[in-house]
């Protein structure tokens, strides 16, 4: 069941920002946009609630219940920047908006650091609500056998991977295509 509602969780995410963008756009209807805009959030809450109830009602602790900890923690952290990029590409197809354009050098850099960064806040929020998943379980002893601190673990080692390449835009530029560095 709660596979089926992260999958829910995720179109029903989407369809919020979706329509409260085409409503601010297409249809000219600011307030209901920003309504519409505004209720991303309960998505969230709705699957908090109902992986906590899971576990509660006795489940066993599985793989959904850590990919909703996941989840929220992702959409916390990334869901102004989600939503912004979607109200950027909305405004130039809808409203004769500037046309987002590709970074380039420290500006992509920063970008991209700036988005470590948010990784960080999600492996922060979700490795939370993983021991707080733990603890409703019932779990005593929390070790790397855990199967919400081995997601914690794991979730770490990408977040690792991520830092190497996020931040080593820093040392090594994006260079529009055709133009050489001064490097060689």
């Amino acid at each position: 069941m709660i596979g089926f509602l992260i999958v829910a969780c995720e179109i029903g995410f989407w369809v919020f920002v979706g329509a409260g963008l085409f409503f601010r756009y297409a249809l000219n209807k600011r307030k209901a946009g920003a309504w519409l805009l505004a209720c991303t959030p309960v998505v969230d809450l709705i699957l908090l609630a109902a992986a906590v109830i899971d576990l509660r009602s006795g489940a066993e602790p599985s793989w959904t219940h850590n990919l909703a900890a996941v989840y929220v923690g992702v959409s916390v952290a990334f869901g102004h920047r989600m939503i912004r990029w979607a109200d950027a590409r909305f405004a130039h197809r809808f409203k004769g908006g500037e046309a987002p354009r590709k970074l380039y050098g420290k500006e992509h850099a920063a970008h991209e650091r700036k988005g470590w960064l948010l990784h960080l806040a999600a492996w922060a929020i979700g490795g939370i609500l993983l021991l707080v998943m733990s603890w409703l379980a019932g779990e005593k002893d929390l070790n790397a056998e855990s199967p919400f601190v081995s997601w914690i673990l794991g979730w770490a080692v990408v977040l690792g991977i991520d830092f190497l390449i996020s931040f080593s835009y820093t040392l090594w530029p994006r260079e529009p295509k055709g133009e050489t560095s001064a490097r060689g």
